[in-house]
């Protein structure tokens, strides 16, 4: 079984999508599929990382954007989907004649592009979370909670499409399976925190909430994780080294364990947010991109984790303020554990239901 992955990963893009696709490809290794990624050359990429993990990559070529757009790549995209898929097209004809099963995790492309490329696979899968443009495919997956989870593709994908939607698909490394088992009784008071705001963090809200931990009075132990693509780890970690019961992690492969560790966590929206709720870890989430503030509101509304809000809305204050008050009051913590824990049916997560459904596809 050749299954290939069409991915990117900047500075601006973030690494949530590459992070998501390497967790899928590493189960469908596991059934003994052939798995390639293609992926377009940015600043801050993955490329090596996913190489690192033992995958190939086949690379499109470095594209001329402007730095001070943030939303340049997007742009680039909607405006020049064909010769990304013609380029994509190209690399799978000189280098993997058949292909079984096609997974396209973009918020660039959309449906003029999928159908270029649908007679090029025998199947078609999109990961998406947006819901905010048509898709051409035979299986969707948005394992995203939101109050009206059920509908929002309703209009977006044929009858036919397989739609995998909710928290029950959440894409888990294994790590996080293992961990679950290992998973401790949280009394709701506060010894350890957490803080990773993704593998880039581009509005430095690392900083800002060093900054806000700083001024607890209690000597809280404060592991601190970044990804290599952050600009500014080595401030971050400059700054650690000056505090005694602040710790640095940079690319860790052991997330799952800093989390069980951990009594609260302080981070962005988006794939941590299940990977928190997974193990019942009570959350203070920073809203860092858009597309992060839909599910953040759900999952603020269910009870499972305390929206502080926009990014540029939020100032340090505001930040130990919260934490002081759930020091005070452990029993809202624990209730965040609680209704945490609740949103994700571990049998059926740690059954790869993802992988069930490609499996099934392909029969």
């Amino acid at each position: 079984m050749n299954v290939v992955f069409r991915v990117d990963s900047s500075s601006d893009i973030g690494t949530g999508h590459v992070m998501r696709c390497l967790t899928l490809a590493k189960q469908l290794k596991q059934k003994d599929a052939n798995i390639s990624f293609i992926c377009r050359e940015h600043k801050g990429d993955l490329i090596n990382f996913i190489k690192d993990n033992g995958f190939t990559v086949y690379n499109l070529p470095k594209i001329m954007i402007s730095e001070k757009d943030n939303n340049a790549i997007f742009k680039w995209y909607q405006e020049n989907w064909k010769q990304d898929v013609c380029e994509t097209q190209h690399l799978l004809e000189k280098h993997i004649h058949s292909v079984d099963f096609f997974i396209v995790d973009h918020y660039g492309l959309d449906e003029k592009w999928e159908s270029q490329l649908k007679p090029f696979t025998k199947k078609l899968m999109v990961i998406d979370d947006l819901a905010n443009r048509k898709h051409v495919c035979d299986v969707l997956l948005d394992q995203n909670w939101y109050l009206n989870y059920e509908e929002r593709y309703k209009d977006l994908v044929s009858s036919e499409c397989r739609q995998l939607l909710g928290p029950n698909y959440v894409l888990l490394r294994d790590e996080f399976i293992e961990a679950f088992h290992q998973k401790r009784a949280r009394s709701g008071k506060i010894h350890n925190i957490v803080v990773f705001f993704g593998g880039t963090d581009p509005t430095n809200e690392t900083i800002k909430t060093l900054n806000a931990l700083v001024l607890l009075e209690n000597n809280i132990k404060v592991n601190v994780v970044v990804g290599a693509s952050n600009k500014r780890k080595d401030e971050i970690r400059k700054f650690c080294s000056q505090h005694s019961n602040f710790f640095f992690h940079c690319q860790v492969s052991n997330m799952a364990e800093l989390m069980n560790e951990a009594d609260v966590a302080i981070g962005a929206g988006g794939t941590t947010t299940w990977e928190r709720c997974y193990l019942g870890l009570p959350s203070i989430t920073i809203i860092v991109a858009d597309n992060q503030a839909e599910l953040t509101d759900a999952v603020s509304q269910f009870g499972a984790t305390i929206n502080l809000g926009f990014s540029y809305n939020v100032t340090s204050n505001q930040i130990v303020e919260t934490v002081n008050d759930l020091i005070k009051h452990p029993k809202k913590v624990k209730l965040l554990s609680e209704r945490a824990v609740n949103l994700v049916n571990k049998e059926i997560v740690n059954s790869y239901p993802v992988v069930k459904a490609i499996m099934e596809e392909l029969k």
